[in-house]
């Protein structure tokens, strides 16, 4: 069991397969891009599947989320994924990306036991998408979320950032998209992911901002607190359901007390928090042959040591140091 002093206990585990993007969205990474982690300091494939072991069969994780950068440029993914489908007892496990490889791979990713997929895409407008990303993939993303769909990977998330002055104009008509083709949109409020620091709290476009844009077009009934659960998105049935709407006030609303989540970072390092400034170095731990059972005592310990709250909430945050291209979300 991953607990910490504050009786939260971990069964979600992130697992970041990767730092590289093929895509430079503005509230991420510079145009330019990041300077990537070289390939001996990742995880290796069987680093990845026996750490998920050790954290399925040991410690208690029931959930296992694939990220990035973008999990899709992870040559081996479709066999990761197999691998950990066959585990006793098997995680569910859900991918989150940006969809662009998700047309050529969505089947093949469904066949080796993946569960779900999250999509990110922020904007239905073409252009609008090349301002915000800097490639022109916009149709792509659209075509990986219907092989998703259409490969059974569902429900099928659609995660959304408003940013001021460019699409926060969209909400409604991205749900009205999003009934239409029976996904679940889920808006995110922005955090300080961007490794360039430009994050402004002022401006910020906040989840009462996006309930009140929605509501101009849209009834939405709030769920009922229990069925949220350790869930990190408020959600609404929308004009009486059975469609939901999610929103994820990371910033404004902060669910630090509900959190079960443990991350993996692409070079193998345990993050308690994805805004912790301490890490536990599980990677150095495999390369020396420690065994499962001191892989697994690190971990615990890390745990323990897990904050009450991500800091997000004081106005005097500062931003990690370290790229979130190589935590994951």
């Amino acid at each position: 069991m991953l607990i910490d002093t504050f009786d939260r206990v971990a069964t979600d585990l992130r697992v970041s397969l990767t730092d590289r993007c093929n895509l430079r969205c503005t509230y991420c990474m510079p145009e330019e891009g990041l300077q990537w982690l070289a390939k001996p300091d990742l995880l290796s494939d069987d680093e990845i599947v026996r750490l998920i072991r050790i954290a399925v069969t040991t410690l208690g994780i029931t959930e296992v989320r694939f990220t990035g950068g973008e999990p899709l440029l992870r040559p081996g993914l479709v066999g990761i994924v197999e691998r950990c489908a066959a585990l006793e007892p098997r995680p569910r496990m859900s991918l989150t990306t940006n969809g662009i490889g998700l047309k050529r791979t969505a089947a093949a990713l469904k066949a080796a036991g993946l569960d779900r997929v999250n999509v990110s895409l922020d904007t239905l407008r073409p252009d609008v998408f090349k301002t915000l990303t800097r490639r022109d993939r916009h149709r792509d993303v659209l075509d990986g979320l219907e092989a998703a769909r259409d490969a059974g990977l569902t429900p099928v998330k659609v995660n959304t950032v408003l940013m001021p002055g460019l699409n926060d104009d969209e909400a409604p008509d991205l749900l009205a998209w999003a009934v239409e083709h029976d996904y679940e949109l889920r808006f995110i409020e922005q955090m300080p992911l961007d490794a360039q620091h430009g994050w402004k709290r002022d401006g910020m476009i906040t989840a009462g901002d996006i309930l009140a844009s929605l509501r101009t077009r849209f009834t939405l009934t709030a769920e009922d607190d229990g069925e949220r659960g350790s869930a990190p998105a408020e959600r609404w049935l929308v004009d009486g359901g059975p469609h939901r709407v999610g929103v994820i006030a990371s910033v404004t609303r902060p669910f630090c007390s509900a959190c079960d989540r443990t991350r993996l970072t692409a070079d193998g390092q345990v993050r308690t928090c994805l805004f912790a400034r301490e890490e536990t170095d599980l990677r150095a731990a495999l390369r020396s042959d420690a065994p499962d059972e001191e892989v697994a005592r690190l971990w615990r310990l890390a745990m323990w040591g897990k904050k009450a709250g991500s800091g997000l909430d004081d106005p005097s945050f500062l931003q990690p140091d370290r790229p979130m291209s190589a935590i994951g979300g």
